[in-house]
């Protein structure tokens, strides 16, 4: 065989591993950007999930919040009504000594 054959054989062999090792490795490049595409979407998923639970969330706390500030207005009126009805009751404005309203207070005998 001659060296020009030779030197051929082996530029067409390196040739063709050369292309097998870039097809492998665009190969491996291809599943890798497919496994993080995946993984973005899964994340953008539970970001929006979270979204959803954090908006949700809001809304509650804001109910409650409206709910407290109504009942802190009721209180406050009914505190009025009962003032009112006890100032002109003698017994209301009568002195009581501290170990009968501690009794009181606590429920003990």
């Amino acid at each position: 065989m001659s060296k020009l054959n030779k030197s051929l054989i082996v530029t067409t062999i390196i040739l063709f591993l050369v292309s097998g090792f870039s097809i492998y490795f665009a190969f491996n490049c291809w599943q890798d950007e497919k496994a993080a595409q995946d993984k973005v979407t899964e994340l953008t998923n539970k970001i929006e999930q979270l979204e959803q639970n954090i908006t949700k969330n809001n809304q509650i706390i804001a109910q409650r919040e409206k709910e407290k500030a109504q009942d802190a207005i009721s209180i406050k009126q009914l505190n009025e009504r009962i003032k009112d009805a006890l100032k002109n009751n003698q017994c209301a404005n009568e002195y009581m000594p501290s170990n009968v309203s501690d009794w009181m207070r606590n429920g003990k005998n």
